[in-house]
């Protein structure tokens, strides 16, 4: 594919994006008619008494009487896993805290996605399942148990996990997790994450097999991906076929204190594609963008652009499609060379390092699937290392103007395109 029919047809899926996010206004303009206050229902906001049940009549009866806004007034909610129904939306007032219970049996067993397969593990602390039009607007705050969230086998609590839900609006609120992901949007569509701030040891948002996404103005702290793109593993996600696609990341500030700012994988087995990220700011141990998965993953990325990106520590840019991401729980492989990933179209410009541990780093790619078309365009700045490449078609280097690395700036190795000189 020619690259003005790429940016053709990225700017057509802006577009679209920006159209997605109209129906969160609507609905939440629709609901705010009728309110429903958690306090009236019976809770207490101690921050000692268990408010789970005050909850859950507040949300159960909001949502009944054909939708509305549930209230949360100033205090701390101490609550185990609550359900949000059709067409509510969770309102924290200031000063309003949700603190997640400590206690295992708070959560019940239900079947979620961990590592890219259906489960049984522990239901979110705050959950949604096949609703619609459904929300949480701040600027409160929301607290995940860590004591809950740790357990991996079966999997402990996330803090907000919606499955299989439409329009679906986050914005203006914190959340801290720790042990285990923060936020786990699932089979989701007509995403919008704005002005959230995530704070925890695990990753902030995990994108599982959604469509049309939204992700702008956040600030994610955590100590694994900030952000990951992911649609299931092996031959489960392969056979599924649920890709992650139509996703916007823009104007987020984000600091991986282990591992990337946005991982795209380790879970690809049913495709990522038409991803943009634009005006971001990276501080990662790793790199700011990781697009990784393995071999026997199967899964195709494709059409990822980056455009005013800065990276202010870590490294730029990795491929890994051979041995990217964990094997803690069993793989289930697509055998041959169909279990090979794939990426195609990948671009990015206006790339601003700041003393970056390195610029590019795309070795681990199998000669039998090459990436198919890397533009790097208006990269500027300082990095220790420069670009090693392996395994690519139709490089487009343009206005790479770096410095400050030891040994040649371009490395390559079966790579073929222009500006190679």
């Amino acid at each position: 594919m020619k690259k003005s029919v790429v940016f053709s047809y990225m700017l057509v899926v802006s577009a679209l994006l920006l159209m997605f996010s109209l129906p969160n206004e609507q609905a939440c303009a629709a609901t705010e008619t009728k309110t429903f206050n958690v306090r009236d229902f019976g809770a207490k906001g101690d921050g000692e008494t268990a408010d789970t049940a005050a909850f859950q009549k507040t949300l159960d009866t909001c949502a009944v009487s054909g939708g509305g806004q549930v209230i949360v007034p100033e205090g701390r909610y101490l609550i185990g896993s609550v359900q949000i129904g059709y067409q509510t939306i969770l309102k924290l007032e200031p000063n309003s805290v949700i603190i997640g219970s400590s206690d295992p049996n708070d959560y019940p067993m239900v079947d979620i996605r961990w590592e890219g397969r259906w489960q049984p593990g522990r239901r979110g602390l705050i959950y949604a399942s096949n609703v619609d039009h459904i929300g949480i607007i701040g600027p409160g705050r929301i607290e995940g148990n860590p004591r809950v969230a740790a357990p991996q086998n079966p999997r402990g609590a996330v803090v907000l996990e919606p499955v299989n839900c439409n329009d679906v609006r986050w914005e203006d609120f914190t959340v801290t997790q720790g042990g285990n992901w923060a936020t786990h949007p699932t089979y989701c569509t007509d995403v919008v994450i704005k002005n959230v701030t995530i704070e925890g040891r695990r990753d902030g948002i995990d994108v599982d097999s959604c469509r049309n996404v939204i992700i702008e103005g956040c600030n994610i702290d955590t100590g694994d991906d900030c952000i990951s793109l992911k649609s299931g593993r092996g031959m489960n996600g392969a056979r599924i076929g649920k890709p992650t696609e139509n996703v916007v990341i823009r104007d987020c500030t984000l600091r991986g204190r282990i591992f990337a700012g946005i991982g795209i994988g380790s879970e690809t087995s049913g495709g990522v594609r038409n991803v943009r990220i634009e005006r971001c700011k990276f501080t990662c141990r790793t790199f700011a963008i990781y697009i990784k998965t393995r071999i026997g993953r199967a899964g195709v990325t494709e059409n990822i652009h980056g455009e005013d990106i800065d990276v202010l520590s870590g490294g730029f840019l990795r491929i890994n499609l051979t041995r990217g991401g964990n094997t803690n729980t069993k793989d289930d492989p697509v055998e041959g060379l169909l279990g090979y990933p794939s990426a195609a179209n990948l671009s990015f410009s206006s790339v601003r390092l700041h003393d970056a541990t390195e610029i590019v780093r795309a070795v681990e790619v199998a000669p039998e699937k090459p990436v198919q078309g890397l533009s790097l365009t208006n990269i500027t700045g300082t990095a220790v290392k420069g670009m090693n490449l392996m395994h690519v078609r139709d490089l487009a280097l343009k206005d790479i103007n770096v410095t400050g690395f030891d040994g040649p700036l371009l490395t390559a190795e079966d790579v073929t395109g222009t500006g190679l000189n």
